[in-house]
């Protein structure tokens, strides 16, 4: 994204400091990503979007052999630069190969540690640092690739995840549930009125008690009545107290019981079967400790 940027490098290297002091990474069965073919991601992106973002990257790539810039500018917030177009490929690679892993029994679930984030990306639109929506793939892909009939999609940001909505509105084999802070970044959410899609908005300064009785109030009885074959996380960090990027009060503990709900009703309707992928979070610190406590739950570690 370029210097400065909140979304860098160096959110995934703390995350992994800290799985290594903590020592759970020990309980992890670490694999890396390879790039997600074209016609996956086009499960939920259009195919002129998908070649436009590949031509910008190659625009980009002459530009800078003939001494120009190094960054394209998608907004005011999201660049590219000639690396972007791969790394998302592993981004979304990431989750489509920890789904087939999960769904053949070689892991119990797992958790993507990926750049650049996903939820923002709308069907034909780059935006919030997110190029392809990493989960809304992957649920796409579970429902088309494996045959499952029913998923869902779990969204902790706090950031409303637009582009997730974009996509999956209306699309009854998708249940997407989320909290979010409102009015914020983007806009919307709070108008959400499809049918599949349980969105939350709260308040600034809502602090974890208060979201863990919503979503004991919204979000789990349509979760089990909806009875999902797997669960799909956009894993955001950035609802932490500490996380100067949103203005909510959770804290390592209130990412704990979250996973622990999901995780109650991916054992109860889906055999277990999670794929978590990493969303926002910019306090490096508060990240680092956040994804510890979710992966804890998740590895029952």
């Amino acid at each position: 994204m370029g210097v400065g940027h909140p979304e860098c490098p160096e959110r995934l290297d703390a995350i992994e400091n800290r799985l290594l002091v903590s020592g759970v990474g020990d309980a992890l069965v670490k694999r890396e990503a390879s790039s997600a073919p074209l016609a996956d991601i086009e499960l939920a992106h259009g195919r002129m979007y998908v070649a436009a973002l590949r031509g910008l990257t190659d625009g980009l790539r002459e530009e800078i052999d003939a001494g120009g810039p190094t960054h394209a500018q998608i907004d005011p917030d999201t660049s590219i630069n000639v690396h972007t177009w791969d790394a998302a490929l592993r981004a979304v690679g990431a989750a489509i190969d920890a789904t087939d892993a999960v769904m053949a029994g070689e892991i119990d679930n797992a958790f993507c540690s990926v750049r650049p984030p996903g939820h923002h990306a709308c069907k034909d639109k780059a935006m919030g640092f997110c190029f392809f929506n990493n989960a809304a793939i992957a649920a796409r892909y579970a429902l088309e690739r494996h045959g499952l009939k029913r998923v869902a999609i779990v969204d902790f940001d706090v950031h409303h995840g637009n582009g997730t909505e974009n996509i999956v509105a209306g699309d009854q084999r998708i249940l997407m549930v989320s909290f979010f802070q409102h009015p914020f970044y983007p806009e919307g959410g709070a108008r959400s009125n499809a049918s599949n899609l349980v969105n939350v908005p709260v308040p600034a300064y809502t602090k974890g008690e208060q979201v863990r009785d919503l979503i004991e109030a919204h979000w789990l009885p349509r979760l089990h009545a909806y009875k999902p074959e797997m669960v799909f996380i956009s894993a955001g960090f950035d609802a932490h107290r500490a996380d100067d990027m949103g203005q909510m009060g959770l804290v390592e503990e209130d990412y704990a019981w979250i996973t622990h709900r999901i995780m109650d009703v991916a054992r109860r309707h889906a055999k277990g079967r999670v794929v978590s992928c990493l969303e926002g979070g910019y306090n490096l610190d508060a990240l680092a400790f956040s994804v510890e406590s979710h992966i804890r739950v998740l590895a029952d570690f």
